[in-house]
């Protein structure tokens, strides 16, 4: 019997690990799941220590990272790292709509409309994969990767602004992801040339709640 389909849709390779990937890996027991990442993390420091240009190694290390977590394939838009702006808007939801369309998926997953951190290319991603699923109508629920208050703690600064985490009543799930840790803990480690961020989101999940929370648009 064929499964329904789940498109996971990111700015930079490692944010399906460091975001949802406990949930994709669950997911995929039910659903064929696929990834669309707009960039190849051009923009990123590298601390893998390898020769290898580092566009090249976030393409494998999300590759790599995303088949710990089930995903059947990763497809990449070539945008630039930190210029998803106005001039590329319809760009990149034209992009998403011609891989969707192939799929016709019932789900799309991406970050909350804050972007988690307040990086710009996330919230410019997850505005356009919201317009993406108002537009299709294949597509009938959208699931916001989020973090809650106690996730999101206190005292971390990263951009201009980070957003706060979210209050108990705007949380639509969350989903218990210690049947699936190992997976995610995989995918994290592959993401060798951001061993910096790694290592914090290594140490998040020995001492935050192992969920991940999600806010849910259903047409």
């Amino acid at each position: 019997m064929k499964k329904p389909v789940a498109f996971a849709i990111f700015a930079h390779p490692d944010d399906e690990s460091f975001g949802p990937g406990g949930t994709i890996a669950i997911l995929t027991r039910t659903h064929d799941v696929y990834c669309i990442c707009a960039t190849r993390g051009e923009a990123g420091e590298d601390h893998s220590g390898t020769q290898h240009s580092l566009p090249e190694k976030r393409v494998e290390e999300l590759r790599r990272a995303s088949a710990h977590l089930g995903v059947k394939q990763v497809f990449f838009l070539d945008f630039i790292d930190g210029e998803l702006k106005n001039n590329s808007y319809h760009s990149v939801a034209d992009k998403i709509g011609e891989i969707t369309d192939k799929y016709s998926p019932e789900m799309f997953i991406t970050y909350e409309p804050n972007g988690i951190s307040g990086h710009l290319d996330h919230v410019a991603i997850s505005m356009i994969t919201t317009f993406v699923f108002y537009k299709k109508e294949y597509v009938k629920e959208l699931y916001y990767f989020c973090l809650d208050e106690e996730q999101r703690g206190v005292g971390q600064t990263y951009f201009v602004y980070f957003p706060p985490g979210k209050k108990d009543g705007e949380i639509s799930r969350r989903v218990d992801i210690m049947p699936v840790l190992d997976k995610k803990i995989a995918a994290i480690k592959e993401h060798k040339s951001q061993i910096q961020d790694v290592k914090v989101m290594l140490e998040k999940h020995k001492t935050k709640r192992l969920e991940e929370c999600f806010i849910i648009i259903h047409k």
